[in-house]
């Protein structure tokens, strides 16, 4: 009986190792999304051919998946290009918002008025400003598109890498100038670790909007090999498939871009693992 129950508290404790190893925590954890995904599909596909609905109304998930096959490469390329303009807007509207941020740290009187101004210009919709862009720097032109995206990643960045660089405490802060430090050391040394994780954060969030800030502003005029140029013709005359393919690019492209944003923090905080 004592050997029985050793044996038992023994295979428990082996039990509990096996799921306490990292890799099996996060492969477990991939399995709600995951759940999640194929449930949605599934009702989505039992929903379309159970009522019947029609196709230029909603396509069922294998009729979109099936027109994506008809042309990978077309709409990979042209997805493509609306990534380009977005990642060089994210790029750019990032790496302002972290520099003002660090500007803001230095003299606070710019933090007190740009910070409330950044979290105000934040809840303006982008659609209202893409035509005016578009007048501005050419509706055809990736600029207009690049700015589009800049302006919605620019005050996320801002507002997030500020409290990042704000956020050590004052006796660190004290501590570091009892030994003289420099202003510069201060920085390297407490600040920029402090905000990492808010700059990722901020990436976070930048690499999901930059994808739809592109689109967006290819609705109001772009070339035709752009992808929400495509979506808003092929919407226009009722071709859904073809439109839902597209969006299926776009999600692909923004996934993408998201993963690449997780890697770059595991490699600059390995600490946070």
């Amino acid at each position: 009986m004592s050997e029985n129950t050793l044996v038992t508290a023994d295979d428990r404790r082996k039990t509990k190792g096996a799921l306490a190893d990292p890799v099996v925590v996060r492969l477990l954890s991939f399995i709600p999304p995951l759940l999640t995904f194929v449930v949605t599909i599934a009702l989505w596909e039992a929903a379309v051919r159970l009522f019947g609905i029609p196709l230029y109304l909603l396509p069922a998930p294998s009729q979109i998946l099936a027109t994506f096959l008809e042309k990978p490469g077309y709409l990979l390329g042209i997805g493509f290009a609306t990534f380009s303009n977005a990642l060089a807007g994210m790029a750019l509207g990032c790496g302002l918002g972290a520099l003002v941020a660090a500007v803001c740290v230095r003299w606070r009187l710019i933090a007190n008025g740009l910070i409330p101004l950044s979290v105000g210009a934040s809840a303006v919709p982008i659609v209202a400003l893409s035509p005016l862009l578009g007048i501005w720097l050419g509706a055809i032109s990736p600029a207009s598109k690049i700015a589009v995206v800049a302006i919605m990643t620019f005050f996320p960045t801002l507002v997030n890498v500020y409290r990042g660089l704000t956020a050590p405490r004052a006796d660190a802060l004290l501590l570091l100038r009892s030994y003289a430090a420099s202003e510069l050391d201060v920085f390297r040394k407490l600040r920029l670790p402090m905000a990492l994780p808010f700059l990722f954060n901020a990436l976070r969030i930048c690499a999901t909007l930059a994808m739809i800030g592109a689109l967006v502003a290819e609705f109001f005029g772009g070339p035709q090999n752009a992808l929400g140029v495509y979506i808003k013709t092929q919407a226009g005359i009722l071709r859904t498939p073809e439109a839902w393919s597209a969006i299926l690019v776009a999600s692909l492209y923004g996934l993408g871009l998201y993963g690449a944003v997780l890697l770059a923090e595991r490699w600059a905080m390995p600490w946070r693992r």
